[in-house]
């Protein structure tokens, strides 16, 4: 097999089992016919950049970077809602305006969001430019931004 495969179906069963272990997921992966070493197990969790996070059970489990900004998200829409002062369009340039001090954060959340149509954001203090990749997208990705302040 392939490792881009068994790297595939690795990621498959720690989103669908709460994974605490290198053998667990072995075992997982046994099941499915697929034999590896514990060496290996531990080159593809690197390479895959899994992470151990806590689970609202109380237990720890593997995962992807990504699902560990999860919390991260909710604690960044709390800010991001408290701090912005206003949003406005400028052609193909969102503005927005921050209290002092909260831009870079306030930007930070917008990449972390990934929201369709944002290509990169700047920021200074208290202002934020989000760059747009495309004129028709514009509304759309305004509308999202401020979806996240209601």
């Amino acid at each position: 097999m392939k490792k881009y495969t068994r790297q595939r179906i690795m990621l498959d069963l720690i989103e669908k089992y709460e994974i605490e272990t290198q053998e667990e997921l072995a075992d997982y992966l046994l099941e499915r016919g697929i034999d590896i070493t514990q060496a290996t197990i531990s080159r593809d969790i690197k390479e895959l950049r899994l992470v151990k996070v806590l689970t609202s059970s109380g237990k720890y489990k593997y995962a992807t970077m990504d699902s560990q900004h999860e919390g991260i998200n909710e604690r960044l829409i709390k800010v991001f809602k408290s701090s912005v002062l206003s949003v406005d369009k400028a052609e193909n340039i969102i503005v927005i305006k921050t209290l002092p001090g909260a831009g870079q954060i306030c930007a930070s959340a917008i990449d972390n969001f990934k929201i369709e149509g944002v290509v990169g954001t700047i920021a200074g203090d208290d202002t934020i430019f989000i760059a747009i990749s495309q004129m028709e997208l514009m509304d759309l990705t305004l509308g999202n931004i401020q979806n996240l302040l209601k």
